[in-house]
């Protein structure tokens, strides 16, 4: 097999405000690779199937200088995101070729891994058969997020009251969800009527636009909130710490103040190795079933990667966004 083109999306400078496709991100076309001669030295190459755009890839996009929770993007190098790829050629006995592997992985349409475990990838199984692109969604970071996070974190009893912000998006759904099979009374908010109708759809008991209705108001009278989850801040914090219940958890911060509250901020990677194996034991098989719901919306092409985090970046993407790179 002649050499062939794998095309990546490289991030190009630094952005001051939105990021811009075609000057933040740049798709580049013009690298090949080897799939028969590239030396592997014990190691797989992975066929890029779906990627995940996810809010917090802007943080990535700052000067090295500069503080933030994410390690920032190298200029003139693909971006990186998670991912699933197909295993094409393999020196690895762990990575067969045709295994699935979920991970963190650069924008391009082939990658070349020394080994799953230094790499932090995981041969996905897939028993249940869903879309490879759940696996970036639902099943993936944003599900993990929503599932440790509540699991450690809400202490949830039968009959409190949970307030989810972002309640339309891909944390926030399955955050009412599990708030729900808990036995709870959910209130959620988003920035649409469709966001609304969907959060009602997925079981939210009180489903509200904040833009057209005024947050301190809804909880007036629907709360006290028992359980917070905040991904907004601001006045919907304000709101929620008025409305707060005694002992009531909040969750998602990365502030701390004290009023017999407690407010947890967390990453979802410290809690993988407490829950990794149990989400992946529960999760699949509930979504493959429709106990748990989902929504998406992928985008064809590498080229388009530019497009659709600024998208995400302005509220405009409807559900989990995600990238399909190649055919699944």
């Amino acid at each position: 097999m002649a050499p062939i083109r794998n095309a990546r999306t490289i991030f190009h400078s630094v952005p001051t405000g939105y990021p811009i496709p075609g000057k933040t991100t740049l798709y580049d076309d013009n690298k090949i690779i080897d799939i028969e001669n590239t030396p592997l030295n014990g190691g797989f190459i992975l066929k890029t199937l779906v990627l995940s755009v996810d809010p917090y890839l802007r943080n990535r996009m700052c000067d090295p200088n500069d503080k933030s929770y994410a390690w920032p993007f190298t200029l003139g190098e693909p971006l990186i995101s998670h991912g699933v790829g197909v295993v094409v050629r393999s020196e690895n006995a762990k990575a067969q070729v045709g295994s699935h592997v979920y991970g963190l992985m650069c924008h391009q349409e082939y990658n070349v891994f020394k080994d799953l475990e230094s790499e932090g990838l995981m041969i996905i199984e897939n028993k249940e058969g869903l879309p490879w692109s759940v696996y970036v969604g639902a099943a993936g970071m944003p599900g993990k997020t929503a599932y440790f996070a509540w699991k450690e974190y809400s202490k949830a009893k039968k009959g409190e009251v949970a307030f989810v912000t972002t309640g339309g998006g891909p944390v926030g759904s399955f955050v009412i969800q599990l708030a729900k099979l808990d036995g709870l009374t959910v209130i959620a908010s988003a920035g649409s009527d469709e966001k609304v109708a969907f959060m009602k759809s997925i079981g939210a008991d009180v489903a509200f636009n904040y833009k057209t209705m005024k947050t301190v108001e809804v909880l007036e009278k629907e709360g006290p909130v028992d359980v917070y989850w905040d991904n907004v801040g601001g006045e919907t914090l304000d709101a929620a710490l008025m409305a707060a219940n005694v002992n009531a958890r909040f969750i998602n911060l990365m502030q701390v103040i004290a009023k017999c509250i407690t407010l947890q901020g967390f990453s979802v990677h410290i809690l993988e190795t407490k829950y990794g194996t149990e989400f992946y034991e529960i999760i699949p098989k509930r979504l493959g079933s429709g106990e748990l719901k989902y929504t998406e919306e992928l985008t064809d092409g590498l080229d388009k990667v530019g497009e659709v985090i600024l998208r995400v970046q302005k509220g405009e993407n409807k559900a989990k966004a995600v990238v399909k790179v190649a055919d699944m």
